[in-house]
């Protein structure tokens, strides 16, 4: 699917796709174009069914990744051949709603303060401070740390760009940070000159202080990002204030946080 893969690509871009949703979509298409061993444009409604079946009856994958297949090949089938698309008779699989893990304020001063690496501490810190995603915190750059208006500019999902919270304490650690690496075309550089940190290594750093901090919950680097959300809730910072920092489209995304709050936002 070579020339096929080359103008969805194209179009992802041209839609302003993030790297993520580029990759996911074209693993998607990849997958069942190995699993028939056809152009993935050429199947019909009843190999798209069998297909879609089989990951949930026998692959037994997530409801969320049969949706990620389910929605590249609605890309492609919309966009890139121009093909109508059978939305109306495949059936989109409805996804479970999990709620997030989060730290307590306790637990995530521990995981800082167990983080030796001064380096390490800062990508943590900032994480924290931000409510980042991974994707988000390897790509920040020098510039964008505002420390007069004690803002972070985020670059996130499609190309927007969002201001989000820079903590005194994340500014400190951020100028000795800064004083010791002097980072210049990335704030996080990684081990191959004027590149960024792979988000691979940002949650190796999360995983060693995870266990350093002796913290059990199951719990990824992601998860700063929810105890960001739900430690300001608990404070009573409006919700529709926290969903812009997050870079939320819809409030409804942020709601999630009311369920794992320690404190209702109304006492």
């Amino acid at each position: 699917m070579g020339q096929l893969r080359e103008r969805m690509i194209r179009d992802m871009q041209i839609k302003g796709y993030g790297q993520s949703t580029q990759k996911a979509y074209l693993s998607g298409i990849s997958g069942i174009a190995r699993h028939f061993d056809a152009p993935p444009d050429r199947l019909n409604e009843d190999q798209i069914r069998s297909y879609l079946h089989h990951l949930i009856a026998e692959r037994q994958v997530s409801q969320g990744y049969v949706n990620q297949v389910y929605s590249g090949l609605k890309f492609l089938f919309e966009t890139t051949p121009k093909k109508d698309w059978v939305s109306w008779r495949i059936p989109r699989a409805k996804a479970s709603r999990k709620l997030p893990v989060v730290l307590s304020k306790h637990e995530a001063a521990r995981l800082f303060a167990v983080t030796a690496n001064l380096k390490h501490r800062t990508l943590l810190m900032v994480t924290y401070s931000g409510g980042l995603r991974i994707s988000e915190v390897v790509n920040l750059k020098p510039v964008d740390i505002d420390s007069d208006r004690m803002r972070i500019r985020v670059r996130g999902k499609g190309g927007d760009e969002r201001d989000t919270l820079l903590a005194r304490s994340a500014l400190e650690i951020l100028r000795r940070y800064y004083s010791q690496y002097r980072p210049r075309s990335w704030l996080f550089e990684g081990q191959i000159p004027d590149r960024p940190l792979h988000t691979r290594s940002l949650q190796k750093v999360f995983e060693r202080a995870r266990g350093n901090a002796d913290i059990t919950k199951p719990t990824t680097a992601h998860t700063l990002r929810h105890s960001f959300a739900t430690h300001l809730l608990e404070s009573g910072v409006d919700l529709f204030f926290i969903q812009r920092l997050l870079g939320h489209k819809s409030p409804k995304t942020t709601t999630v946080y009311l369920h794992v709050s320690e404190v209702p936002p109304f006492l």
